[in-house]
């Protein structure tokens, strides 16, 4: 493993940093803290910093030379609204509020890398360092561009990166084409005719015509799309009902979709309103069908995707560089693959072992209470990170 000595003999440092910050989770939008941080650490290493896109976004520039080539490095750095449960020193002391996808270690890998850069300015043009809030769910990606992040910084790619638990530490994953899904909700609200459950004929039982749609939903996967197309149809949460002996006036069915290809999110959206209306209508109950797309798939571009696993490849060798598993989970950094060329890889976690004592109960996995982002990640995240930019900047232009 070819490791920068200066980001290694700085890391404890930087550990610090992201230890703090994990102990100091911010929600979506409300970031004021974090940002606050890794604006004053980038303006101590004398990096210009721009503040302000998607309310909390943070964008460090790291100028050299005279080209007008740039290419952006992105960092997610909201927390989770979930309880933690390790009880080590850098556990969260904001109740209900977590770190447990590992945003805390993102912005300290990217911070590595950037006091390396601000330090070591070997390349000839401008690195992009974009800190941005609000990817659980709130689309700070999507609010970043629209305050104008591709005007303001021109950059020829973008790319991010994704602690990955489970894999051994050393390794990384990245691949051409969708590599992580789209996610979409949706909303069925069934109304019938309440009555006693002890005659229901005289009313008209939502929950029958509920459970019927829940049945037929799952069709679409295994009959309308393609078997070699992916989509998932979950519904995740069922409402009806106060008293056992009382059948209720309607039933409320909530889920989420997760396609890699629009058209298929298309065609599912467009099946379950049919059935929804159908299995309702052949009840004579009503129905309001409510479909909202959040993310869009995140796609890497395929010569973006072979350029950063040939920098992983100079970094730890060819048999740790894996071929990049797609997941059904979402990321908004898709809004910034849409926007410009680039690539989203995965870096292995670990399999929690490196959790101090205190840790919780559970498995060290993504959005579970006992989770921690591996510190020994730091080093090699952000090795990766400045070689990015500098071979990114070096090569010829295409």
């Amino acid at each position: 493993m070819k490791l920068l000595d200066s980001i290694v003999t700085e890391s404890a440092s930087i550990v610090a940093v992201r230890r703090d910050i994990h102990a100091h989770p911010e929600l979506s939008f409300k970031e004021e803290r974090t940002s606050d941080l890794i604006a004053a650490r980038l303006t101590e290493w004398g990096i210009p910093v721009h503040r302000g896109l998607g309310t909390t976004g943070v964008v460090g520039i790291v100028k050299n030379g005279t080209s007008s080539r740039a290419v952006g490095l992105r960092a997610d750095m909201d927390a989770l609204p979930m309880q933690e449960f390790n009880t080590f020193p850098h556990a969260s002391k904001h109740a209900g509020k977590m770190h447990a996808c590992g945003h805390d270690g993102h912005v300290a890998m990217l911070l590595a890398a950037a006091k390396h850069l601000a330090k070591n300015r070997h390349f000839d043009g401008t690195v992009y360092l974009i800190f941005q809030p609000a990817e659980e769910g709130d689309g700070g990606a999507r609010e970043m561009i629209k305050d104008g992040l591709f005007e303001k910084f021109p950059m020829e790619a973008v790319f991010g990166m994704h602690n990955w638990p489970g894999g051994q530490v050393g390794k990384f994953a990245v691949s051409p084409g969708p590599v992580m899904a789209s996610t979409a909700e949706f909303k069925v609200t069934i109304r019938g005719k309440g009555g006693h459950g002890a005659m229901p004929h005289l009313g008209n039982d939502p929950v029958p015509i509920a459970c019927q749609m829940v049945q037929a939903f799952q069709t679409i996967v295994s009959r309308n799309i393609k078997p070699i197309d992916a989509g998932v149809i979950s519904v995740t949460m069922i409402h009806a009902g106060e008293a056992t002996n009382v059948i209720p006036d309607s039933c409320e069915l909530q889920g989420t979709v997760r396609t890699f290809r629009e058209e298929v999110q298309e065609l599912i959206e467009r099946r379950m309103k049919t059935i929804a209306e159908h299995v309702a209508a052949a009840h004579d109950a009503q129905c309001e069908f409510e479909f909202h797309r959040n993310y869009p798939a995140t796609v890497n571009s395929a010569a973006e995707a072979e350029f950063a696993r040939k920098v992983m490849v100079s970094i730890v060798g060819e048999e740790n560089v894996l071929v990049q598993e797609p997941t059904m989970g979402a990321e908004d950094f898709a809004f910034m693959l849409q926007a410009k060329p680039g690539a989203y890889c995965f870096i292995a976690n670990g399999d929690g072992s490196h959790r101090e004592f205190g840790h919780g109960a559970g498995p060290c996995m993504l959005h579970n209470p006992s989770y921690d982002f591996n510190d020994d990640l730091i080093p090699l995240g952000a090795t990766y990170w400045v070689r990015l930019a500098e071979e990114w900047l070096a090569k010829e232009r295409a």
